[in-house]
């Protein structure tokens, strides 16, 4: 029997320790001789193999749900440079798109006239604005918005 669990492991490529033989069919595992006999038992499911042990996966799920929502992102989780999180070229886009959306909707809502759309405009891609409470602070200050 130490022979055809041998064979069983080289076939299901693992360890001897792991092949098992089902209690009811030990007389066909006795007849088996070749490579194939013990190959149409472990078709039949007479020569198994133990499950292998697993690396359990439940932490790592609970830490990426955490990270979903925006957990776990801390200074002492960053690593690299300043850049290396989040380059200056998406940092840069984020700022100006959110800028431009907002002048948009000015518009939109003709609370801003074209020329001063377009003087705002000009001033977001220069990169004038540090925010868009910046861009606001702006836009009241020199009295650019329409009062409805």
């Amino acid at each position: 029997m130490k022979s055809k669990k041998r064979l069983a492991a080289k076939i299901l490529k693992t360890s001897p320790k792991k092949i098992k033989f089902v209690a009811d069919a030990l007389e066909d595992i006795k007849k088996a001789i070749t490579r194939s006999d013990i190959r149409g038992l472990i078709a039949t499911k007479q020569i198994t193999q133990a499950r292998k042990p697993q690396q359990s996966r439940i932490r790592a799920r609970k830490i990426a749900a955490q990270k979903r929502k925006g957990l776990r992102k801390g200074h002492g989780k960053r690593k690299g440079k300043k850049h290396s999180q989040i380059s200056k070229k998406q940092k840069w886009m984020l700022k100006v798109r959110t800028q431009r959306k907002f002048l948009k909707q000015l518009q939109e809502k003709k609370l801003i006239s074209p020329k001063n759309h377009r003087l705002v405009y000009a001033k977001i891609k220069g990169g004038f604005f540090r925010n868009k409470r910046h861009l606001k602070l702006y836009l009241e200050e020199n009295k650019l918005t329409i009062k409805k």
